[in-house]
This record gives structure tokens, C-alpha cells and sequence, in this order.
């Protein structure tokens, strides 16, 4: 996107502004992003996403500089194209997006055509603040919202799991996630995909150990751009989500009293408890494609997405992998009866850990969201754990960054079950933050890892 004024042939920015505030307004009012843009006419729809991650990034201190310039709040509607005018105002050290001039000229003339009786009021908050730049950035990041661009009950939660990151953890939040790519090791190795980017003028670097199926892109492309892509030769998936696969499938040295953790054997019968939309499903078809794979989800909206992403990537098997659409906690409408070796568990949970890519989560989560989710997390353990032979191995993972979610719940479980023991594995089960000493690993193609909890469970 242009820092100047659209060109002719691009949309207005006045029209974008339109639909930037309606999707600002349908997030105050719990819908995700995901669904309004969804419904926003395909010509506008690259650069209202574009407007709208930018601005929810710093929507926490757009709404604290329009608390300081006009203490009463405007109708909503108007609050709403209000404060992202002022957040792509907002000085970050990058260049803007758009020039000065243009934002407030084409945020007045959305006002004309939203509200007419406000424009003259958008147009005066805009120009005071300009003039009153520096003085409203300090007031404005008074406020721990305005400051960290979180709502401060979530501020508050990450500041005591912790304590002396939280700070660190919070600003992290507001970048750009790395584009992060996961090579479909049945059609070709990094090196050669890698080679491939490469002759396109694309430049990646491999992550290494932990995910040597990673490749971090150098600039995020659109997948249309990837070679191979419609055939299956790669996926976009973050680094600390390949880290699901391989902590299932892979042989794990003795510790402590516990035995080595096998190879899972030939035709091993293997859940994906949560499957949608189905990016670690394929990893593990593209590890080990003689699993017997059975993937649920409770939404089959969502599963037909798994059921895509197989054909895309050419994992389909008739007889040995199945999709279906059920709740894993009523195991009775489900389970045929026979136990599995090895179960993957990414419970649903609070995304605290994705909001670089997702960040309208963190306006429409609420406080009490994360107790419910925690519930169903428990409910889900007990549930599948039943269901695992002994001898079994179970992972459970969430995207959370919140120890309710996380360390919390697999020591709760760990008292519940006398038969369950947690197995360690360095750089990959606990809890992984969205901190530069993260990266994984710390090699050439280092980059922040979305967050993420893992726990690698045995069944005595």
C-alpha cells in the first residue's frame, strides 16, 4: 500500500475507511476479523485486511488518544472510523501508509458519507492531532491500554504468569509475524524448495533441527506466488506449529524412570483429536503416510477445510485416513472401541499466542472466555486419555501463552491421573513465548515463533 494517495485505479481511501470502520465495529461486537472480511466486496478485500491489522495493532492507543481529544464518546459508527484514522496517524517509526494529509482529507469525506453531521468533529480531532502530536502520544500512553495496545485485563494476566517478560511479551505482539512455509517432505527436501524460491528472485532461510521442514520467508508472498503450491509441495504453517508432528511421531530418549518412547509402528492407529484446519493433520501424513489417521473436529464447516488441505497436498488414503465431524468429549458417539497409540490434542483455546497474525483476538477475547476454555481443555484430556492403550502417548498443545491454558492444566491433569507421566524434550515442550530468545533454533534461519504450549503425556 502506497504512503501517498491512492491511484486512479485503486479504491478511494475514503472507501476503505468505511469498511475498516465497520469491521473495527463488528469486533467491538465479538464477530472476528476472519468472518467480516469474509463478507467485504472481493475488490476491497486485500487492502481492508491490510488497514485492519494495522490498525488493531494499535487500536489500544488510537482509543486512549481519542479518550484525551474528545472525552465524549461519538457514536459508535463514528468512534470507530475515528480511531482508525488516528492509528494509522499514529507515529511507529515506519513509514506511513499513507500520507498525512490524505488520511485526514479521505477520514472526513467517509464521515460525509457515514454521518454527515460529523464530519466537521473528525475533521478537528484529526488536525489537533496533529498539532498535538507529541503531548497526546504521552497522555495516551499513560494508560496501560494506550501504552501496550491490550485490554488491561489481558495486560494484567500476562504480567503475572510472566512477570519479568511481560513487557517484552506484550510489544512482541504488535509485530509483523515472519511468513513461515512447511515443505511437503513426499514431494521434495528444503534444499531443492529452497533452490526453487530462489530462481523466483524469493529468498528463504531453513529454521534447522527442530523444524527442518521450515523455510522462513525473507518477505511474505502471496501462496498464488509459491511454486508448487496448488500441487502440494509446501504449506504455510509457523515454526512452533511443526513442532506438533514430530513431538508425536518421533523416538524420544530414556529420562528419568521412564523407558525410551518407540517409533510408533507400521499401520499405528493415531487421533488428531481438534483437527481443523488440518495444517498438523498433513504434517504427520507427510511424516508418516502408514498411519492409520483418524481426524475430528466439532465443526464440520471447519473439517472440510482438513479435507482440502489433504487433496491439495496429495495425502488422501482411502481405508487409512478418515475425517469426522464430532465432539471428541462424547467419546460414546464416536469411538469404535479400539485404543490408539498415539493421540494429538490442540485444544481449543484462547489464541493468546497468535495475535501477531490474528490481532483482533485480543478485543474480543474476554476474561471470563479463558476459565471456559480451560474447562473444556480438562474435559478433553480425561475424555481421550481413556482412550489411549497403555504404553501411549498423548501431546497436548494449545496457542495460548497463558499458564491456565498451558503448564497449568497438564499439572492439574497430572494429579487426576496416576497413570500419566510428562516427559521433557529441550527447546520444545513448555511453554514457548514470542521472544527473540525463542527462535528456534538459534541458527542462520532464527526467527519469533507464534506461542505455544506443549506437553508430551506417556501412559504408564
Amino acid at each position: 500500500m502506497s504512503s501517498s494517495a491512492p491511484t486512479p485505479s485503486s479504491p478511494p481511501l475514503s472507501r476503505l475507511l468505511l469498511q475498516l470502520a465497520d469491521a473495527l465495529q463488528a469486533v467491538r461486537d465479538g464477530r472476528s476479523l476472519t468472518d467480516v472480511l469474509a463478507r467485504c466486496p472481493a475488490e476491497l478485500r486485500p487492502a481492508t485486511q491490510a488497514l485492519s491489522f494495522h490498525v488493531l495493532r494499535l487500536w489500544g492507543s488510537a482509543q486512549a488518544a481519542r479518550a484525551v481529544l474528545a472525552p465524549k464518546n461519538p457514536p459508535p459508527r463514528v468512534d470507530s472510523l475515528l480511531t482508525g484514522a488516528l492509528a494509522l496517524l499514529w507515529p511507529t517509526g515506519e513509514a506511513p501508509l499513507y500520507a498525512e494529509h490524505t488520511v485526514v482529507d479521505q477520514a472526513v469525506e467517509a464521515a460525509r458519507q457515514r454521518a454527515p453531521a460529523s464530519a466537521g468533529f473528525v475533521n478537528a480531532v484529526l488536525r489537533r492531532f496533529l498539532r498535538e502530536r507529541e503531548a497526546t502520544v504521552r497522555a495516551a500512553e499513560r494508560d496501560p491500554q494506550g501504552a501496550y495496545n491490550h485490554p488491561p485485563w489481558w495486560i494484567e494476566r500476562v504480567r503475572q504468569d510472566w512477570p519479568t517478560q511481560w513487557q517484552a511479551v506484550l510489544r512482541a505482539n504488535n509485530q509483523h509475524p515472519p511468513m513461515t512455509l512447511r515443505v511437503n517432505s513426499r514431494q521434495g527436501s528444503v534444499q531443492a524448495y529452497q533452490e526453487r524460491l530462489a530462481a523466483l528472485g524469493m529468498a528463504a532461510r531453513p529454521v534447522g533441527a527442530l523444524a527442518p521442514q521450515a523455510l522462513v520467508l525473507d518477505k511474505p508472498q502471496p501462496v498464488s506466488a509459491l511454486p508448487g503450491f496448488a500441487q502440494g509441495a509446501v504449506s504455510v504453517q509457523d515454526a512452533a506449529a511443526q513442532l506438533a508432528a514430530p513431538l508425536l511421531l518421533d523416538p524420544r530418549p530414556a529420562q528419568q524412570d521412564l523407558p525410551p518412547l518407540e517409533v510408533l509402528p507400521p499401520g499405528a492407529r493415531v487421533l488428531d483429536a481438534c483437527s481443523a484446519p488440518g495444517g498438523k493433520t498433513a504434517h504427520l501424513l507427510e511424516l508418516r503416510p502408514d498411519l492409520e489417521l483418524l481426524a475430528l473436529d466439532a465443526d464440520a464447516g471447519r473439517l472440510a477445510r482438513v479435507q482440502d488441505n489433504l487433496q491439495r497436498l496429495q495425502l488422501q488414503a482411502p481405508g487409512r485416513v478418515a475425517l469426522k465431524a464430532a465432539d471428541a468429549r462424547d467419546t460414546a458417539a464416536w469411538w469404535d472401541g479400539r485404543p490408539f497409540d498415539a493421540i494429538l490434542l490442540d485444544a481449543p483455546c484462547s489464541a493468546a499466542g497468535i495475535v501477531r497474525r490474528h490481532p483482533d483476538v485480543r478485543w474480543l477475547r474476554r476474561p471470563g472466555d479463558i476459565g471456559a476454555l480451560a474447562q473444556i481443555q480438562a474435559q478433553l484430556l480425561d475424555a481421550l486419555w481413556a482412550l489411549l492403550k497403555p504404553g501411549g502417548r498423548l501431546v497436548y498443545a494449545t496457542c495460548s501463552i497463558f499458564k491456565t491454558e498451558g503448564q497449568a492444566q497438564v499439572d492439574a491433569f497430572l494429579q487426576r491421573h496416576a497413570d500419566a507421566r510428562s516427559q521433557m524434550v529441550q527447546g520444545v515442550t513448555g511453554h514457548l513465548l514470542t521472544l527473540a530468545d525463542n527462535a528456534l533454533p538459534q541458527g542462520e534461519g532464527a526467527a519469533m515463533v507464534d506461542g505455544f504450549f506443549y506437553a508430551l503425556l506417556r501412559k504408564n
